[in-house]
């Protein structure tokens, strides 16, 4: 029977790369698919890896129904084994449900990849869905660190360097937007003890140079 598949892990944990390297291990036993995602910091279209890779995607706006596009690509004679949906967190919570509806009401495999929860450590709604509705929640096992060394497990967000827990949920950084005056949006990944102590990389950086100890 066909599966839905929930990958899911902190950034730099390798989601998009098991997703294009999960397109192309199906590609490569002749198996054909749709691959779908969400936002994608390469651009509209697109599912990069931060290792490189990059593959055209098909974008998912808030207006796309996953389910009756992959009905229309049937309906005119498509082959379509296997769905891959990278960025899954951002997707609304009835595009979750087409998901389950293509694995049950249509019988083809359904690969979910995302973040679970967000800067402010609360689930995405997509993700949240996904949980509820999964055959299977997997952990990704590449394990991403945190800058003291530790498994890094939450995701954090900084302004110009300041890590901050409030502001949108979606917000796609590692780019300085519009001029110079802009605010600068990053994000990195955090132990929950810094995570809850908003100490980043830079901010260690520069407490690294004082006499004192740190009390952690």
């Amino acid at each position: 029977m066909a599966e839905l598949i929930y990958y899911c892990g902190t950034m730099d944990s390798g989601k998009s790369t098991l997703a294009l390297q999960t397109a192309h291990n199906h590609k490569s036993r002749g198996r054909q698919g749709l691959i779908f995602t969400s936002k994608d910091r390469a651009g509209t279209g697109k599912i990069s890896s931060r290792l490189g890779l990059e593959s055209e995607a098909i974008e998912v706006d808030t207006a796309l129904d996953i389910h009756k596009y992959v009905v229309e690509k049937l309906s005119i004679g498509e082959r379509i084994d296997y769905v891959i949906c990278d960025e899954a967190q951002f997707y609304q919570e009835d595009q979750i449900e087409q998901l389950a509806k293509i694995t049950d009401g249509l019988g083809i495999d359904v690969y979910a990849f995302g973040i679970l929860t967000d800067f402010r450590t609360k689930l995405f709604p997509g993700s949240a869905r996904l949980v509820e509705l999964a055959d299977k929640v997997l952990n990704l096992q590449v394990e991403a660190l945190c800058w003291c060394g530790a498994k890094a497990t939450h995701n954090a967000r900084t302004v110009n360097g300041s890590m901050v827990t409030e502001g949108e949920q979606v917000l796609v950084g590692d780019v300085l937007q519009n001029d110079e005056e802009s605010e600068k949006i990053s994000y990195e990944v955090l132990c929950r003890r810094h995570h809850m102590r908003k100490v980043v990389s830079i901010t260690n950086n520069h407490l690294s140079d004082r006499d004192d100890p740190l009390p952690f």
